[in-house]
């Protein structure tokens, strides 16, 4: 539609009829105005997947069987393919699937920053950097909106723990703001084009973020130019004024007196009794009916709108290529992996976690699945009928005993453990990063029977591997890697496929390691301060030179890749850096290259590394490729509060090239020009 037909029927509208489409009258859509032809706008969770259909006015699921859908790999394990690529085609699949179910808005990506691994909702978000984030995040909502389907970027902002999660007021300096929490959310309104924005929870410097004028009018509308629409988390809303004048446009909630809501009748009387200007609610139903617009809703564009499809044979291969590139290599000494099945009878495979389901679990990213692949499955379908797949769940102290006689029978064993959605879920945090119900006990006394025994590790969040780490010969980490996760990581553990996933977070030693916790306050009480600034995950780790477990960005290979040839040009005020990755190694695989700033601090203190790009590219044994980045000024800088910009000041930097933020392979010292933005 053109501006003057939108403006021509939203003056059509009465202010009951405006007042109904900007707030829930079901649990997941608003009104629509059936005399003009405008249709309520549907919305759905979630990000691994489009949820379940529930009661209009309840949260009981639909005795149906036509809501059964694709599952998608979550956020953290989209993060670890570290492939933008795969990114925008899951954000194709998740559009389509959303569309195809007949939804407008589906409430996905999440991508709040990985403050602690405690975090009940890690799995959702993507990763512990804002570059990681904004590059995996972009892509992912451009997939999702060629679909006539509207992301909903979640949750703004600084939602980083779910303890006191209605009401935590978080205390942060606007530096970590700006340079931590914020640009993955910048990156998705002004690179992405996101059409929605979902505020979050708590609050902000006292002010709950879903009425907060300084995030949603100051920095969302009047400094990154949204012009989409800001959805309130479900029951975010706490006050009516502050709500209608603080640039929130839909408010929804958990309840079913819709006409009870802050943004219901409450506002419609304000308005009446002039407490309220008309003027503020239809500029919210302008922005409605733009995004209705967009996504071909309205008028004659609608016989045009993309009908969507779930359940595509399409959407299983993509999903399958995504979670193979998720599987995380941590540790291969000896060659120990991947396991060679050929000649060989018995395979044992032990743990619980082999033989678990995910897919309806963790709250509100919980959904149907077509199907879903167990671990122990996937083995069961990548060894073949020849080898006998042997499984242990190794429960209870029997179960230990039985588990550790089956390894010492077999040559070949595989302990999988981790997490599952009773700790990684919404709603609460984990009280520890230890491995919950006696699997250090299991593996330990695998080990002892084979210490040739392999080590997967499936969870949302970094564990304690610090019982079994340096006993085991290899271990691989996995997170929530939707419907073809337990057949990617057979794939990997046996050879098929060479695994090429980077952590997306911090394997730290112990949780008291951790910023959050050593700096900063978690969970805190009313009141949560994050006193560790900008130190978050590897910038305090490298910084401070505390060891860890496995740092950010790691993630080996069945093959070997050299790293040659660092050239750093100048390009006007941008630096364009190139480097030579050569596949050294006998078979072919995936390579992330990191590019990371070190700043020597010499005016403001600084972490002492910092990502700024990565790409990953396929190489053939002994194929070399020449890869390029560009660094801005923006890569160099730090935002200067005082200024209220992002300045690059005099300083010492160094542009370093490697495989992870610890395995740096090529640096060269370069001079950047003094700059503000």
């Amino acid at each position: 539609m053109e501006r003057h037909e939108i403006e021509e029927l939203l003056n059509k509208l009465t202010l009951e009829e405006k007042i109904g489409m900007i707030h829930g009258t079901g649990i997941f859509h608003t009104d629509g105005v059936e005399r003009l032809d405008i249709p309520p706008l549907w919305m759905s969770d979630g990000p691994m997947g489009v949820r379940r259909e529930l009661g209009d006015d309840n949260w009981e699921p639909k005795k149906t069987t036509g809501d059964f859908v694709s599952y998608l790999p979550s956020n953290t394990a989209l993060a670890c393919t570290w492939n933008p690529r795969h990114a925008k085609q899951m954000g194709r699949v998740l559009g389509a699937e959303a569309r195809g179910r007949g939804k407008d808005v589906i409430l996905a990506p999440g991508i709040n920053i990985i403050r602690t691994p405690l975090c009940g909702r890690n799995f959702e978000y993507m990763s512990e950097d804002p570059c990681l984030t904004a590059q995996m995040a972009v892509p992912l909502i451009i997939g999702i909106q060629e679909n006539d389907t509207a992301a909903c970027v979640k949750h703004f902002a600084v939602n980083n723990q779910e303890t006191n999660r209605l009401s935590v007021n978080v205390k942060v300096s606007e530096r970590a703001l700006r340079e931590i929490y914020l640009p993955g959310f910048e990156a998705a309104v002004t690179d992405g084009k996101a059409q929605t924005i979902m505020g979050a929870y708590n609050q902000l410097r006292g002010e709950f973020c879903c009425q907060n004028s300084y995030l949603l009018w100051d920095i969302l509308r009047m400094e990154w130019k949204f012009d989409g629409v800001v959805i309130s988390d479900w029951g975010a809303v706490h006050n009516t004024l502050k709500a209608a004048l603080g640039g929130l446009d839909i408010e929804m909630s958990v309840t079913n007196d819709f006409d009870h809501y802050y943004m219901a009748e409450p506002l419609c009387s304000k308005v009446q009794e002039k407490e309220v200007d008309e003027a503020v609610i239809d500029e919210k139903i302008r922005n409605i009916l733009n995004l209705m617009d967009r996504l071909s809703m309205l008028g004659d564009k609608r016989k045009n709108r993309k009908p969507g499809v779930y359940n595509a044979l399409k959407h299983r291969e993509d999903i399958r290529s995504c979670s193979e590139e998720a599987v995380v290599l941590l540790k291969n000494e000896e060659n120990r992996l991947p396991i060679i099945l050929e000649g060989k009878k018995r395979l044992a495979v032990i743990g619980e976690q082999a033989d678990v389901l995910h897919a309806p679990g963790g709250g509100s990213a919980g959904i149907k699945a077509l199907y879903e692949i167990s671990p122990l499955m996937g083995l069961k379908m990548e060894a073949g009928g020849n080898i006998k797949v042997e499984f242990e769940p190794g429960a209870g102290a029997d179960g230990v005993k039985r588990a550790a006689a089956l390894a010492e029978e077999c040559e070949d064993v595989i302990v999988i453990c981790g997490l599952n959605h009773e700790y990684d879920v919404e709603g609460q945090d984990r009280t520890d990063i230890k491995l919950p119900e006696g699997q250090e006990e299991l593996i330990s006394a695998v080990l002892n029977a084979n210490d040739n025994a392999v080590v997967a590790v499936l969870a949302g969040s970094p564990v304690d591997l610090e019982s079994f780490a340096d006993r085991a010969k290899a271990i691989v980490y996995t997170s929530y890697n939707g419907m073809e996760g337990g057949r990617a990581l057979a794939r990997v553990l046996l050879g098929n496929v060479n695994p090429s996933g980077k952590l997306p977070f911090t394997f730290p030693i112990c949780l008291e390691d951790c910023p959050a916790h050593k700096l900063g306050e978690f969970p805190g009480g009313e009141t949560v301060v994050y006193k560790e600034d900008v130190f978050v995950g590897y910038r305090y780790f490298q910084s401070e030179g505390v060891k860890v477990r496995y740092p950010f960005g790691h993630g080996l290979s069945y093959t070997k890749y050299q790293y040659e040839n660092l050239r750093v040009e100048k390009a006007g005020l941008d630096f364009c850096i190139k480097v030579d990755v050569r596949n050294s190694g006998t078979r072919a695989g995936l390579e992330t290259v990191q590019v990371y700033v070190r700043a020597a601090g010499k005016t403001v203190k600084r972490p002492l590394m910092e990502l700024r790009a990565f790409d990953k590219t396929e190489l053939e044994p002994g194929e070399s490729k020449t890869l390029s980045f560009c660094l801005t000024q923006r890569s160099f800088s730090y935002y200067n509060e005082e200024l209220k910009s992002f300045i690059v000041p005099d300083d010492e930097y160094e542009v370093c090239v490697g495989s992870s933020v610890s395995d740096i392979r090529l640096r060269q010292c370069i001079e950047v020009s003094e700059y503000e933005n």
